[in-house]
C-alpha cells in the first residue's frame, strides 16, 4: 500500500531541501512527537532533539532512490521518534523497563514492515468485502462490525429463523475467505 501522492511530494520536497515541504512535515508531526515525549519523562527540548534526529533519518531515507514509503509520514516519524526516545531513556537510566541488551528491541523497520503488511491485508480484505456482493456484505457487517445477534439479523434480512441466518453467514464467510485468499496470493 503506497503512501498517497501528497506524501510522496512531501518526501521529494524533503529530499531536495524544499523549505515548504520541511515546514509541512514539521507542522503535521511535531505536536504528536512532543506529546509522546512529554508523556514519557521528557521535556520540550528533548522533543525538539528527537524530532530533529527523526527528520534527519527521514531526509537520508528520502534521498535514497531505493526507499519507498509504504505508510504515512506520521507513522514513520512517530516510529523513529519512539525508538530514539526509548533508546535515550535506556541510556540515561530513566526507562523503567530496561532491557539487558538493546539489540533485543525491535528495529523500526520491522515495526513498519509489520504495520505495512497489516495495512496491505486490510486493503485486500476491504476489496474482497466490496466484491462479495449483497446480501453477504451487509450480513457480515451486521454480525461482525455492528455486533448484531442472529435473531435480529434473521428479522432484518428476511430469514425464517436464526439458524438459517447463521447458515447464510457461514456461506458468506467462506465466500469472503475464498475472495480474500485469491487476492492475497496474487499480491505475494
Amino acid at each position: 500500500m503506497k503512501a498517497d501522492t501528497n506524501e510522496q511530494l512531501l518526501l521529494k520536497g524533503l529530499a531536495s531541501n524544499d523549505s515548504r515541504a520541511i515546514e509541512t512535515i514539521y507542522k503535521d508531526n511535531f505536536n504528536m512527537v512532543q506529546a509522546f515525549i512529554l508523556n514519557n519523562n521528557g521535556s520540550y527540548d528533548d522533543a525538539r532533539d528527537i524530532f530533529q534526529e527523526a527528520m534527519i533519518t527521514l531526509y537520508e531515507k528520502a534521498q535514497s532512490e531505493s526507499f519507498v514509503l509504504t505508510c504515512q509520514i506520521k507513522t514513520y516519524v512517530y516510529s523513529v521518534c519512539r525508538r530514539l526516545w526509548l533508546k535515550r531513556l535506556q541510556q540515561t537510566g530513566r526507562y523503567s523497563n530496561t532491557l539487558d541488551n538493546l539489540d533485543e528491541t525491535v528495529p523500526v523497520e520491522e515495526d513498519l514492515e509489520i504495520h505495512e503488511k497489516r495495512n496491505a491485508e486490510f486493503a485486500i480484505m476491504d476489496r474482497a468485502l466490496n466484491s462479495l456482493g449483497e446480501p453477504c456484505k451487509s450480513l457480515l457487517e451486521a454480525f461482525y462490525l455492528q455486533k448484531q445477534d442472529m435473531q435480529r439479523i434473521a428479522a432484518a434480512f428476511g430469514y425464517t429463523n436464526a439458524d438459517n441466518a447463521k447458515n447464510q453467514k457461514y456461506k458468506c464467510l467462506m465466500r469472503l475467505k475464498k475472495l480474500f485468499f485469491a487476492q492475497y496470493n496474487i499480491g505475494e
